[in-house]
């Protein structure tokens, strides 16, 4: 029987698990990025920059030059206020005129002074002289009366003027004017400087004029009151303020004082054949009683020491330590010549015999030559004589050497002064310079003290401040500033006619101001610019530098492309 067969239907298929379509989106993952980027590269690169940075300030301490503060307005100040004009200082003149019979007022005759002290002043102030502004009284003396132009502290009394007698011996008048006059010296004369008198006698027939040891001059003589306001006039204005030179001051910087304020004095005996003879000399004594006076008369304007040798081998002139540094060394020689030269006689230009025997040379010192009585040796002894330069010949030959010394401060070595009014004898002093002497010496050297401290600390200014990196010790500084208040103590005392203290304090400007310039730390060789300081440290610093900058500005860079890229990602999800 057939099968009824049925056609088999397809089995039912499963039904398959429906899921969520994503979007489609287009994704490059050379612009884009899915992460957030991180930081840790980029603190930790700027973290080493950072450190690099904060060693910039260690490193420029480290090679930073300490300089200590300098008062450069004070020395530009001190500068300008002694280049303005000429440091002149306050002097005073007294005329005393007894036995006259003036016909002109006391008020016209102290007007004819000034007149003729303006004449005979220069026209160019000059340096170290007394101030245009002179102060002038007079008093006139006669039988019947007496009258002062001005009364002041000063002024002598009448009662005393009576009793002045100039008769006699020039060294006892000398004495007795200052025991009248000389009431008014140094601290006593108060803030117009030192008082200078000038006594005038009419009486006998020749006229005598001469210049004492203090601050006095006196004539005596038949004499117009036209000679004798003259006379008076040219005697204050060339000798007492000049120094007696008729070209005027001696120049400052011709003073054989030593940057230092010090002066050493070397005395040399040069036998020139031992052969022959050998002298020798006793030098102390001469030190204690003719060198002594003088080292101390001098204190004001210099620091003298003293030393002495006998040579009689080589013409090697040895100096001590004492003349090392800044120190002024003047030699003054006693050369006694062989048998052969003897007597060895010096001609001047004129073809005449030196007096002295003897020749300076400025700023080096002086030499005399000094021939033995006999200049005959002893034939018969083989071994040269000894002997010994006896107290009387040395004394001789110390008074040379003090008219050279004179003559190396530019004073005059005989005693006369010869001018226009007529000849004036100057009286010596045993100290080798009278009181007016030293008086124009303080003068003088004050001026060229501040001159030189002035121009000294203003080169130190300009130095230090082109020079950045110049190393200035403390010790600097303070010789910078005690050497100020120095110059401003010498400019208050010459102010009030103090010479000699203004001598002394400018002589310690003048001092403090070469140490500080010539101080040793200045002297080094490490002084350099910031160019040159930055080429030497550059190689060492520089190219790790730059590869450490640069590495953060690459770090920084990518941080921010690799940011870029995820805000574009994030930006194209959040829009579709």
């Amino acid at each position: 029987m057939a099968e009824i067969t049925e056609p088999l239907l397809p089995a039912k298929e499963a039904p398959e698990t429906s899921k969520p379509q994503e979007p489609a989106l287009d994704f490059d993952p050379k612009t884009m990025r899915k992460t957030k980027p991180g930081v840790k590269r980029l603190i930790l690169t700027v973290s080493v920059l950072f450190s690099f940075v904060l060693g910039v300030p260690f490193i420029y301490k480290s090679v930073e030059i300490y300089r200590a503060p300098l008062p450069f307005r004070e020395i530009e100040s001190l500068s300008a206020q002694i280049d303005s004009k000429p440091f002149q200082f306050p002097c005073r003149l007294q005329a005393i005129f007894i036995g006259f019979d003036w016909k002109s007022s006391i008020a016209t005759l102290e007007s004819s002074i000034l007149t003729q002290m303006t004449k005979l002043t220069s026209q160019t102030p000059q340096c170290g002289t007394c101030s245009p502004n002179h102060t002038v009284s007079v008093i006139l003396k006669s039988n019947s009366q007496c009258l002062q132009s001005r009364t002041t502290s000063c002024s002598p009394e009448c009662g005393a003027i009576r009793s002045i007698e100039l008769d006699g011996d020039d060294e006892a008048v000398d004495e007795v004017l200052e025991s009248v006059l000389g009431g008014c010296s140094g601290s006593n004369s108060g803030s117009g400087g030192e008082v200078y008198s000038v006594v005038v006698v009419n009486r006998g027939e020749e006229v005598r004029a001469v210049v004492g040891k203090y601050r006095h001059a006196w004539i005596v003589g038949r004499v117009s009151e036209a000679e004798a306001v003259s006379w008076a006039a040219e005697i204050f204005v060339k000798v007492f303020v000049n120094g007696g030179k008729e070209e005027g001051l001696i120049h400052g910087e011709f003073m054989p004082v030593g940057a230092d304020g010090t002066v050493v004095l070397s005395f040399n005996l040069l036998n020139a054949d031992p052969r022959d003879w050998v002298y020798d000399w006793d030098f102390q004594s001469v030190d204690e009683t003719l060198l002594a006076p003088i080292i101390e008369a001098m204190k004001p304007v210099a620091n003298i020491s003293v030393e002495s040798q006998v040579n009689s081998n080589e013409w090697h002139l040895d100096t001590s330590i004492a003349a090392g540094g800044r120190s002024k060394m003047l030699h003054f020689v006693i050369y006694i010549p062989s048998a052969k030269e003897c007597p060895l006689l010096l001609q001047l230009p004129d073809g005449e015999i030196s007096k002295t025997n003897s020749f300076i040379s400025p700023m080096w010192g002086g030499v005399i030559v000094w021939n033995p009585q006999t200049c005959r040796k002893d034939s018969e002894s083989k071994r040269p004589s000894r002997h010994t330069i006896s107290h009387q010949d040395l004394q001789k030959v110390f008074e040379v050497f003090m008219g050279q010394f004179r003559q190396l401060f530019g004073f005059k070595s005989d005693n006369l002064y010869v001018g226009a009014s007529g000849t004036s004898s100057l009286l010596a002093s045993e100290r080798g310079f009278t009181v007016w002497e030293l008086d124009v010496l303080s003068r003088m050297h004050t001026c060229f003290n501040l001159h030189s401290c002035a121009t000294t600390l203003g080169s130190l200014s300009r130095l230090v401040q082109s020079l950045p990196r110049m190393i200035i010790m403390d010790e600097i500084g303070k010789q910078v500033k005690y050497s100020l208040e120095a110059a401003k103590l010498a400019q208050s005392n010459a102010s009030h006619g103090i010479y000699n203290a203004s001598a002394v304090s400018s002589r310690q400007a003048r001092s403090l101001a070469e140490d500080a310039f010539f101080h040793p730390s200045i002297m080094s060789v490490s002084y350099y610019s910031f160019e040159h300081c930055f080429a030497v440290y550059s190689p060492f610093f520089l190219p790790v530098s730059i590869h450490v900058l640069l590495a953060a500005v690459r770090e920084w860079r990518r941080h921010k492309q690799e940011n870029k890229k995820y805000l574009a990602w994030k930006t194209k999800v959040v829009s579709s």
